[in-house]
């Protein structure tokens, strides 16, 4: 019986102990609540000017695989969109040339493919006469293809630098 006793009395000291290191407890004890939650912050993202694409009478370009220089044909092409730079309705309107490429090779090739594919479209009609100024570049390497099959066709689309006309 003592033994029994002597236990019960250590089990209750023990959860007594236990219970009075925890502050929530003595909190109940007293009558406390808690405080409240804080809500978390709101996060505003800063103001970015957007810029609004426009419906493109521009015509794209293609590229052979692995390849950035501008063919016969693609240069037929470029020649025909400098009207469209020549117009006075778009005068001082900014173009954004985006290099793609197919889903072979990596992303990091890809990407500087992409780029310089942007890139030899921009310099080709800085030499007929556009504003290299009102001209900006983007690779987009192999992320937004225009064809998604995985087969000759579908990568020769894919291949291509695309012009988008700017707000």
């Amino acid at each position: 019986m003592k033994i029994k006793s002597l236990a019960i009395i250590l089990f209750v000291a023990l959860i007594s102990i236990s219970l009075g290191g925890c502050g929530c407890f003595w909190q109940h004890m007293k009558g406390e609540t808690p405080p409240p939650a804080a809500e978390p912050a709101k996060v505003t993202p800063p103001e970015q000017k957007v810029e609004v694409p426009m419906v493109s009478p521009l015509k794209d370009i293609n590229f052979d695989f692995d390849k950035y220089n501008i063919r016969d044909r693609d240069a037929a092409i470029l020649k025909d969109n400098m009207a469209w730079f020549r117009a006075k309705a778009n005068a001082g309107k900014k173009v954004r040339i985006e290099g793609h490429c197919d889903e072979r090779g990596t992303v990091e090739y890809n990407l500087v493919l992409g780029q310089k594919r942007a890139d030899s479209a921009k310099n080709f009609l800085v030499n007929l006469g556009a504003d290299g100024r009102l001209l900006e570049t983007v690779s987009y390497g192999k992320e937004k293809p225009v064809d998604p099959g995985h087969n000759e066709a579908a990568w020769a689309q894919n291949r291509r630098a695309h012009f988008l006309a700017l707000q």
